[in-house]
């Protein structure tokens, strides 16, 4: 009988547990906006963050950065901005892939002053990254097509190199093989090695 007792109260609780749990909401999932000076991101609403007394506030200037960003993701004349300070790490850490994103992002919503500027870019290259006449071509096109003088002057010469560039691209296919070829097979020795020393013939 006490067994039997035992054995109810301890089913009683496991059934509580378990209606518990299926009546329970599910976690809340929303999230919000956060933007600091590395960027935007979505943070889960539900998730509350900690932070001790040694975590660095935000400095001023962090806080623009922050700002900035936020409002380059809906305001592509904020995206340019950021952009050109991403190129020269005015108010924010310098980052080249950044600025070129950011400058993309802003010529793709028809932002003139990115479209000039990333045409000038391609066509000349920035430090690690060398010229790319195609880019050059696409992005001074648009800007050419909204009536700018001097993105007209850029967009011959990007044709002129980006045609110069094919035509070295196919002379380099065309003949590569070959003098591959000649490296491999066609180029005689002038040296023989006989009697444990180089001879010329």
């Amino acid at each position: 009988m006490k067994l039997r007792c035992v054995l109810e109260k301890f089913i009683s609780v496991i059934l509580a547990v378990f209606v518990t749990a299926c009546v329970a909401p599910p976690p809340y999932t929303g999230y919000d906006r956060v933007c600091d000076s590395s960027g935007c991101y979505d943070h889960p609403m539900n998730v509350v963050q900690y932070q001790d007394a040694s975590t660095p506030a935000m400095t001023p200037e962090q806080h623009q950065a922050a700002a900035l960003i936020a409002m380059a993701e809906d305001d592509p004349r904020a995206a340019y901005d950021l952009g050109l300070r991403y190129f020269r790490g005015d108010g924010i850490i310098r980052n080249s892939y950044q600025a070129i994103q950011w400058m993309r992002s802003a010529a793709d919503r028809g932002n003139l002053d990115a479209q000039k500027a990333l045409g000038r870019l391609y066509l000349t290259g920035l430090e690690e990254m060398g010229p790319d006449f195609r880019e050059a071509e696409k992005w001074l096109s648009l800007a050419a097509a909204a009536g700018d003088k001097e993105s007209e002057e850029l967009l011959a010469e990007a044709s002129r190199l980006k045609h110069t560039e094919r035509q070295l691209y196919l002379w380099n296919n065309r003949w590569r093989p070959v003098f591959q070829r000649n490296w491999h097979s066609n180029y005689p020795y002038r040296y023989q090695w006989r009697n444990n020393g180089w001879h010329g013939y």
